[in-house]
């Protein structure tokens, strides 16, 4: 009997992923923090709030939105992703203003940064139907929403990736524990979200220095941005196998691994491999 499960890149069953919003200047101590443990991190920022203009205060914390000189290098190593030029809500605007909040944003971020920026967070955590529809036809792969579900599944839909949970979640390290020590029967994906402003409101930089310890430099778990994970997902699930599943061809331009009866097996791009 033949017994084949996809992995995720050097064979593991296992990854993990952090996505950051709204590019507060908080995000410089967050980053370090990323860096020290070597993760690696998602950034949705909003273009056209860039700067004072874009600073709010809650609880008399004055929450300040970087200017472009101070984001430019930054995030390097990590990810960035559409959050809304101004951070509007999407289910309240007219479909032609929707489409400015996204388009705009997009190509802001592509401008500075240099590379297609094909991800996104909904601001505010709302969406619909109508919304879907038009992240498709704009070039938008991914959007992560705010509904934590606590698990480890993977996303049945990119445009509407539930995380695993918010920083602030009261069983954060019990999560943690349960997926670092738990035995995996297939892929599993732990995806970390929040605001990195909610650490000094809440006076709690020790929760997310203490969670990245526990979480990072694990030999079993594949450290992602989010695009890295919809894209190796995308290229995984188009593996081409023979209808006797003696041969595999990858058509897509990276490595991917597969685990055959117990033998974890790499297909490198463009490789037809005979299993």
């Amino acid at each position: 009997m033949i017994k084949i499960i996809k992995l995720f890149p050097g064979g593991n069953k296992k990854a993990f992923t952090l996505s950051y919003d709204d590019g507060i200047t908080q995000d410089k101590k967050l980053v370090d923090i990323f860096n020290k443990y070597k993760l690696k991190a998602t950034f949705n920022l909003n273009s056209g709030l860039q700067g004072i203009e874009g600073s709010f205060v809650i609880n008399d914390l004055l929450i300040k939105r970087m200017d472009r000189e101070e984001i430019t290098h930054l995030y390097d190593g990590h990810e960035i992703a559409i959050h809304g030029l101004r951070h509007l809500s999407l289910i309240d605007i007219p479909k032609e203003l929707m489409i400015e909040e996204v388009l705009e944003d997009r190509k802001n971020h592509e401008r500075m940064y240099g590379y297609p920026v094909r991800g996104m967070a909904y601001p505010y955590g709302t969406y619909n139907k109508t919304v879907l529809k038009v992240l498709e036809a704009l070039g938008v792969e991914y959007s992560r929403t705010v509904n934590n579900h606590r698990g480890f599944s993977l996303p049945s839909n990119f445009l509407e990736w539930n995380p695993t949970a918010h920083h602030n979640d009261a069983n954060l390290m019990k999560l943690a524990e349960r997926f670092v020590e738990g035995d995996s029967l297939g892929m599993e994906l732990f995806y970390l979200w929040g605001h990195s402003y909610e650490f000094d409101l809440d006076n709690n930089w020790n929760v997310i220095e203490e969670f990245c310890e526990y979480i990072s430099n694990k030999d079993n778990i594949w450290y992602a941005t989010n695009i890295q994970i919809v894209d190796y997902l995308n290229a995984v699930n188009n593996l081409k196998f023979s209808a006797d599943f003696t041969s595999v061809f990858n058509p897509s331009a990276i490595s991917t691994w597969i685990e055959l009866n117990g033998t974890k097996i790499e297909i490198k791009p463009g490789e037809t491999k005979k299993l």
